[in-house]
């Protein structure tokens, strides 16, 4: 992957030289034209996926997490908002499929950002997150809506 920012680089280098304007517009432009090439050319460079499918990635788990964080407020904002506490805290363990360090912890931050939860400890064989949740329903239904949403956005990340 790296020979293909390293040809993407050059390629906006060669457009500011031949179109004589040293301007960081010009750069970008050159870049632009080098995506594209590099598109074009991936067959032919080594590497089984674009170098900027990790960056488009990350966008998305981005927006996943926003959502999930608007949606987590509008939760909270419920449960204080109530006359009678009728929420049940309480903690569960989630099994995770994760394998390195940096995606646990990502996992984990994400987790413990979004209200009304929080990751408590993870096991030392680093395959459980034990995590509170202020408004536990059902166990299933929470560990499906992690893993279906910040788990596999992760995963998607860090596939190479």
């Amino acid at each position: 992957m790296a020979i293909q920012v390293l040809i993407n680089v050059l390629l906006a280098t060669l457009w500011m030289m031949l179109s004589e304007t040293y301007t960081f517009g010009a750069f970008v432009f050159g870049y632009l034209f080098g995506i594209l090439f590099v598109l074009v050319a991936l067959p032919l460079l080594p590497g089984k996926y674009f170098y900027m499918r990790p960056v488009w990635k990350s966008i998305i788990l981005t927006a996943i997490f926003m959502k999930e964080l608007i949606l987590a407020n509008i939760d909270v904002i419920k449960i204080v908002l109530q006359k009678e506490i009728k929420n049940k805290p309480a903690f569960f363990a989630y099994p995770t499929e994760l394998d390195k360090a940096w995606e646990i912890t990502l996992l984990s931050q994400l987790i413990t950002l979004t209200p009304g939860t929080i990751v408590v400890a993870v096991s030392d064989d680093q395959k459980t997150l034990y995590i509170h949740s202020i408004d536990f329903s059902d166990i299933d239904s929470e560990v499906s809506a992690i893993k279906d949403s910040f788990e596999k956005a992760i995963k998607e990340v860090s596939m190479r």
